[in-house]
């Protein structure tokens, strides 16, 4: 039986997003909050990694007590996540077997039982949790929500990897070698080198993260070239 998870750590990458952040981190305030109300001895370290921002996103992070704030120049989201995980891991009194790694996006905004349900998730023998996203739908028109939720069946999630949506176990991450500092896909090539060194992986749809269903985005084939590309040509031909 694994140990009980004592501390949790939430890494977000940002690149210019003054627009979201402060949502993200609002969101990830409140989840901490309620995480807490229900499990007192519970620790949760937030860190926000700005990778090259030259907006001001730096600005308003600084409105939110308790985000730890690291500074980048690699404009790549893979060495962005490792180095928040590094720095977290570097500063963290819990054994590595009892520190669970939450990862999320700044430009998304998780629900209030996010962290609740990663805990629960991890506490009953997940190495990984593997979780679904949702686009704003105030960033989509009617028929591109319709399109998106066309691809959803509710209670079965679908196994894709997401780095807005994604957790596992520290001691976990450390053998499967950690985020590889790509520019795009280290979520899906951290979770394969996960599954290969034997970890438990589950899949949820129970803790939803909205993220931004902006159609051009900032790290290269990330989820806004895959909205633009299934959902994106269909509306331009109705507008054309």
């Amino acid at each position: 039986m694994r140990p009980r998870i004592a501390h949790v750590v939430v890494v977000v990458p940002a690149r210019d997003e003054e627009a979201l952040v402060g949502r993200c981190l609002a969101a990830l305030q409140a989840s901490r909050q309620a995480a807490r109300a229900v499990l007192p001895h519970l620790t949760v370290d937030l860190v926000l990694v700005l990778d090259r921002c030259t907006d001001g996103t730096r600005s308003v992070a600084l409105g939110h007590l308790d985000v730890r704030l690291v500074d980048l120049d690699e404009g790549r989201v893979g060495a962005a996540r490792a180095a928040g995980v590094r720095d977290a891991l570097d500063r963290a009194t819990t054994d590595p077997d009892r520190t669970w790694l939450a990862s999320t996006d700044a430009d998304s905004a998780v629900p209030e039982r996010w962290i609740l349900e990663h805990v629960r998730l991890a506490d009953a023998g997940a190495d990984v949790l593997v979780g679904t996203v949702r686009p704003d739908p105030a960033d989509l028109t009617p028929t591109q929500l319709a399109g998106w939720r066309a691809t959803r069946v509710p209670g079965r999630p679908n196994g894709h990897v997401h780095g807005a949506n994604l957790g596992v176990r520290a001691d976990a991450y450390l053998r499967a070698g950690g985020f590889p500092g790509r520019p795009a896909h280290e979520d899906v090539d951290l979770v394969a080198a996960l599954v290969a060194s034997g970890a438990r992986v589950v899949a949820t749809d129970e803790c939803d993260v909205v993220t931004s269903g902006r159609l051009v985005g900032r790290a290269p084939a990330g989820y806004a070239d895959y909205l633009r590309s299934r959902f994106g040509a269909d509306d331009e031909a109705e507008s054309a």
